[in-house]
């Protein structure tokens, strides 16, 4: 199985090769050359086996001969180990024909941990068998950083630097990723949106001196292996209901576009998936994008849903990738004049390809706050913003089939964004015990303009400090 650019400029890779360049030299992101397929016996064998053995079957195929089975298999199955929760994604009910999975219950309590932790089990063999260091640089818009630290700190010949929005993400996501005492862990605060930082990120990706200087690995969504890992738990959560006997529907609340992707591939490998209800907050460029056809960056707007909090969402353009089949010049086209000016028109064939199996629904501050409310209400059962406004989609998705059951995916433990479940219910939720001193902990972080330059700067001098502590 090898994998190939979106923008069609970079060599194929196989999978090892793509899980350590993150994004392709040409600026592109990778997917594979074709995707498996799954028959509906094997789906239907899914019912029942524990998450790692499902996860086993989803992701082996796009390995392929990449790494051996005992080794795929170890490392899954360390992954999921540290989960808190036997079924590591247990699926509630929430009202009718609406569940909840939840995808909360790893080490820092967001669905990322269901990738990272694989990635962190993966990418530090793959660099050991290789006798190379590596540099991780990654953006996050909150959740994505604290998964990384908590998957890569203390990893031997690995370096990671995270770089997050200033002031715009929670009191807990900034203190899961800054009270983390690891040599090989750097947490940087950009002055600017996670935009700002994302493409801070890119600059040095496509800057081919820096990223060999620094021997530069992604594990944003960008990186193809954190997609295929979340492919999983949508096969498990569907197959609880019934698939493939039955088509189920999910609602995602979406920032950068890979989750709900996650969702796409997983139907591509024949999952009966109805409907994908992308689920944005006041940060819309998708519904509007669904809408109109114009696909523009705005503003982007604070929310109690900081993670969405995105304008550009980089996964979109594997999706344009497939849905114009697969014409890596018309995406370079599309991209360049996002880069240009802001934004493009999604030509009329692709576009009745993504609505063909995409919603997206805008939910509100209001609206979020009163979905909080209503689920507690109704099932005395807390969520967080973000999960809210998955839910909130989902509830006006469904009025067109409710027939179909709809799996809204639960992203953060209400605990990660109190203010925002207290200002709906009154009730302030607690973290784990194992998080309990979370507020009392040490903080560590830099401070660095919003600049290529400067960034490049701090990381050379930094990584000059680790080799001589290590030397």
């Amino acid at each position: 199985m090898n994998y190939l650019s979106t923008r069609g400029e970079a060599p194929s890779l196989s999978f090892t090769d793509a899980l350590i360049a993150g994004l392709a030299q040409d600026g592109g992101l990778y997917l594979p050359e074709a995707y498996p397929r799954l028959s509906e016996r094997e789906i239907a064998g899914f019912a029942g086996l524990p998450y790692g053995a499902v996860a086993q079957a989803v992701i082996a195929p796009f390995v392929g001969n990449a790494l051996e089975r005992k080794a795929l298999r170890a490392a899954i199955e360390t992954a999921y180990a540290s989960f808190d929760d036997a079924a590591v994604t247990p699926l509630t009910q929430i009202g009718d024909n609406l569940f909840l999975l939840e995808l909360f219950h790893g080490p820092t309590l967001a669905f990322k941990d269901l990738a990272m932790q694989f990635l962190g089990q993966l990418m530090p063999q793959v660099f050991a068998a290789r006798g190379k260091r590596a540099t991780i640089l990654a953006a996050t818009s909150g959740d994505t950083g604290a998964a990384a630290v908590a998957a890569f700190r203390d990893a031997v010949g690995v370096d990671l630097f995270i770089l997050y929005p200033k002031g715009r993400v929670s009191d807990v996501q900034r203190r899961q990723m800054t009270t983390v005492a690891a040599e090989n862990v750097h947490v940087i605060a950009v002055d600017g949106t996670f935009d700002d930082a994302q493409a801070l990120v890119k600059a040095l990706f496509a800057n081919k001196r820096l990223r060999d200087e620094f021997a530069l690995s992604g594990v944003n969504s960008i990186n193809w292996a954190r997609l295929v890992a979340q492919a999983v738990y949508y096969f498990v959560s569907a197959v609880a209901l019934g698939s493939p006997r039955r088509p189920v529907s999910f609602a995602v609340p979406t920032g950068n576009f890979g989750d709900v992707f996650a969702g796409w591939i997983a139907k591509r490998m024949g999952l009966p998936v109805e409907r994908l209800v992308i689920a944005t907050n006041a940060n819309d460029i998708l519904a509007r994008a669904l809408a109109t056809g114009r696909y523009e960056i705005g503003a982007v707007q604070a929310t109690q849903s900081p993670s969405m909090d995105i304008q550009v969402s980089s996964n979109f353009e594997r999706l344009l990738f497939e849905t114009y089949r697969r014409d890596s010049a018309a995406i370079r086209r599309l991209m360049s004049a996002l880069r240009q000016t802001g934004g493009f028109r999604i030509a009329s064939e692709p576009l009745a390809a993504i609505r063909g199996d995409f919603d997206a629904v805008r939910v509100g501050e209001a609206e979020t706050v009163e979905e909080i409310a209503r689920v507690w209400r109704e099932t005395q059962k807390l969520i967080d913003p973000h999960t809210a406004v998955g839910v909130g989609a989902a509830r006006a998705a469904l009025k067109a089939k409710p027939q179909v059951p709809m799996i809204v995916l639960g992203t953060a433990h209400p605990g990660k964004f109190p203010a925002a479940v207290e200002r709906a219910t009154c009730i302030v939720p607690q973290l784990p015990p194992r998080l309990a001193d979370l507020f009392s902990r040490q903080e560590r972080f830099e401070v660095v303009a919003n600049d290529p330059a400067g960034l490049a700067a701090y990381m050379r001098g930094r990584l000059a400090a680790s080799k001589r502590a290590a030397s």
